[in-house]
């Protein structure tokens, strides 16, 4: 619940949406006036790659009239999908963004490029009647930029008269984005000017579009890539939007030799060293700060064009992640303070959650981001309980609030640390160490959360320490330290029950001890699954929040097992030293040979 002080505190961010939404109504206002942004250009000159995974089946669907966007399915029935109902707001930003247009491509068929243009003649038909809805600005920019990717199935066989609509309906969305840039902020500002500079590198005498965007990508890339390379917003899932849309930017700036903005190359030089940071053995990336399912593939995509050929970095102090890495295991961890509220929106509550994965096969992990986007399961997937770390009471670590007139969006963060002090050390007998505090719950509470981590140097061991300091609540608070296990994990109690098995799906067994009074095994949910929201486990040690409270735990490998437990059974102890396999046979003796050493 907002109170007085988060108002007061939030106030700039308030009167910064109401001056953006008067800035954007403006537009608005204008672009009706002059709803072309000048003169139409006449041709297409270049049509950019897009790097997103595209899947010919898809686009049976969609001539079928099965439209599954953001997790959800929406059947029409013959009827335009421009004239059905929204199941949600996300998926009509996929429906309007037109990022489906490459599956169509994809099918490579005369009958999907009619329905390509079928499809874009629905929705120009709809902006002509002028009932098309009013979108984010993101929205129209991911719009332009696929209709420019994909211009070349939606024009295969058309007529002038369509051709000319089409290029009127690039060159509306253009000059509505010029138009909306300054009311912009964080990724949807770079977004636009990405677009604006397609636009303008596309079309035939389009310079006008070019060189605003030129201008807005330059500032922002400059502003919001920090010098680790990572976003200002902290997510790692805007890494991966805005490099699939930067590196083919690049190409076409080199397609029509024209000079990039300066900045261009050198963030995507700075972003993909952390990409590969954020990144675990299995080709996922670690979900921290609105990342939810990966797309390996897509990732791998990215770095191919790594031209650094470098390897992940491991300490981020601008962006706030450590990296510890050694054998097969990764461990990732968040340390830093929130971004600044106008950046907040999809930003986490989860200051010193850890994530980590043995090789191919991840074990603690956050609840990630869900895709279908619900307000109800985001606001649930931002608080700290949903992360891999120490709460205290039901009270995040950070406190979320939505100012006046922030609309159907994201809440900010009004108040989170402050303060998260961090410090990185090799470990005497090898491996790494890390210490990190947060003064999240000094204000609520009076107490300091503190960790350490220890990854041994073969990869086989984490050893951790959570620790409270301070002056302590005036009244007794319960506290628990989380660890959200990955749904292919299973987890049973072994021996006394002090200790619980954890079965990778290889077969490989980790044990986790603690020194906790209490340890208990509940149910979690991850949301980042393929397949939607799944049910897994969660290990969970409650505890009294007090000054100078320690508890000290552990992952470690302790050997294999031939037979995974189903979820609630009980373990069977794992082979500690798995039989070796049988000596091969002597090489059959040549006879030759045998004789001769007899004789």
């Amino acid at each position: 619940m907002i109170n007085a002080a988060d108002r007061w505190r939030l106030a700039p961010v308030t009167l910064g949406e109401a001056y953006r939404r008067g800035r954007a109504g403006l537009a608005r206002a204008v672009g009706a006036l002059r709803p072309y942004g000048g003169r139409t250009p006449d041709r297409l000159l270049i049509v950019p790659p897009d790097l997103r995974t595209s899947d010919p089946t898809v686009a049976t669907d969609i001539y079928s009239g099965h439209f599954g966007f953001a997790g959800r399915v929406v059947s029409t029935g013959g009827r335009s999908p421009f004239e059905t109902e929204w199941p949600s707001n996300a998926w009509a930003e996929v429906l309007y963004g037109f990022s489906w247009l490459r599956h169509l491509r994809a099918a490579e068929t005369a009958l999907a490029s009619e329905n390509a243009r079928a499809l874009v003649a629905d929705y120009l038909q709809q902006v002509r009647s002028r009932s098309a809805p009013r979108l984010r600005a993101r929205v129209t920019a991911r719009r332009l930029v696929s209709m420019l990717s994909h211009s070349g199935v939606v024009l295969q066989n058309a007529d002038y008269v369509f051709y000319r609509r089409f290029l009127k309906g690039l060159t509306r969305d253009a000059a509505d984005l010029g138009r909306a840039l300054p009311s912009l902020v964080g990724e949807e500002q770079i977004l636009a000017a990405i677009a604006l500079c397609f636009a303008g590198l596309c079309m035939a005498d389009a310079d006008r579009f070019l060189r605003r965007g030129m201008r807005a990508l330059d500032h922002g890339l400059a502003r919001q890539i920090l010098p680790d390379g990572g976003h200002a917003g902290r997510s790692p899932a805007v890494l991966v939007d805005l490099l699939t849309d930067l590196l083919p930017l690049r190409q076409a700036f080199a397609a029509r030799a024209v000079e990039m903005p300066a900045e261009l190359s050198r963030a995507i030089d700075r972003m993909m060293p952390m990409l590969r940071m954020f990144r675990h053995g299995d080709g996922s990336l670690a979900l921290f700060n609105g990342m939810g399912l990966t797309y390996p593939d897509l990732v791998a995509t990215l770095l191919a064009y790594d031209e650094t050929l470098g390897s992940a970095i491991q300490h981020a102090p601008h962006s706030g992640y450590e990296r510890m890495e050694a054998g097969p295991a990764v461990v990732i961890m968040d340390t830093g303070t929130p971004p600044p509220p106008v950046l907040s929106r999809e930003a986490h509550a989860g200051t010193l959650a850890f994530e980590m994965s043995a090789g191919a096969f991840r074990i603690v992990v956050n609840c990630g981001v869900p895709r279908s986007a619900s307000p109800t399961n985001r606001r649930l997937a931002r608080v700290t309980a949903a992360h891999s770390t120490l709460a205290i009471g039901d009270v995040s670590s950070s406190r979320f609030a939505a100012p006046l007139g922030a609309g159907d969006g994201g809440a900010f963060i009004a108040e989170g640390p402050t303060d998260v002090r961090v410090e990185r050390r090799t470990a005497r007998e090898g491996g790494i160490e890390l210490v990190a505090n947060h003064d999240g719950y000094v204000r609520p509470f009076g107490l300091a959360h503190e960790r350490a981590l220890r990854l041994s140097g073969a990869g086989d061991r984490l050893d951790g320490r959570d620790a409270l300091i301070g002056e302590g609540p005036a009244s007794e608070v319960d506290a628990a330290i989380r660890f959200h296990l990955h749904p292919s994990v299973r987890a049973s109690r072994v021996g006394d029950g002090r200790t619980v098995m954890l079965v990778l799906p290889n077969g490989d067994a980790w044990s986790f001890d603690t020194d906790a009074p209490v340890i208990a095994i509940e149910e979690s949910v991850f949301f980042a699954a393929t397949d939607g929201i799944r049910r897994t486990d969660q290990i969970v040690l409650p505890m009294r929040a007090a000054a100078g409270t320690r508890v000290r735990w552990s992952f470690a490998r302790i050997g294999h097992v031939t037979h995974r437990p189903g979820r609630g059974e009980p373990a069977r102890e794992p082979d500690l030293f798995p039989p070796a396999p049988p000596p091969a046979p002597p090489p059959a003796a040549d006879k030759a040979g045998d004789a001769g050493e007899a004789d």
